[in-house]
């Protein structure tokens, strides 16, 4: 089950340090292990009322500490496989490329995307239902105004996945 450190303060998507005490961090450590939980389970879980659960996640929502929910797929089947790749990006302008960013986020295949220091841009998780789908994309990234050059490498195996 995925941790939150105790002594570390978390950051909202403002860039706000925000002080979770130990029942915010038990709520978060309970809803990254399943986001479905129920609010009755959640409460005798960390010892507090359906109420007081309900309040507390929808403050870690409006901090931003919970940023969303999602679901993940199961995991591919011989017959319908997923195809992973990672596509490095290098953008034109560096601190005026949102309008890329946009545009990425509207890929549904995207699964990870980070803004990066060094010598890419952007790195972009893909996964995709075939080959084919991950070479379309890699075209609709490619040829986004303020996309200068991309260097694509498909995934050949996965030896640690830390997300389920």
């Amino acid at each position: 089950m995925p941790s939150i450190p105790l002594a570390l303060p978390t950051i909202n998507s403002n860039y706000m340090p925000v002080d979770l005490d130990i029942v915010d961090r038990k709520i978060v450590e309970q809803l990254l292990a399943d986001a479905r939980v129920p609010i009755a389970t959640l409460a005798l879980r960390v010892g507090l009322s359906r109420h007081a659960i309900r309040h507390r996640i929808d403050r870690l929502e409006a901090w931003k500490v919970i940023a969303g929910y999602t679901i993940r797929l199961s995991n591919p089947t011989p017959e319908q496989p997923f195809v992973r790749a990672i596509i490095m990006v290098y953008r034109k302008d560096r601190m005026r490329g949102a309008d890329v960013l946009t545009e990425i986020t509207r890929i549904p295949e995207v699964s990870y995307c980070y803004v990066l220091s060094g010598d890419f841009d952007l790195i972009v998780h893909l996964e995709a239902r075939s080959q084919e789908r991950i070479n379309a994309i890699w075209l609709q990234i490619a040829n986004l105004p303020g996309v200068t050059d991309t260097h694509t490498t498909f995934v050949l195996s996965s030896v640690i996945d830390r997300r389920s």
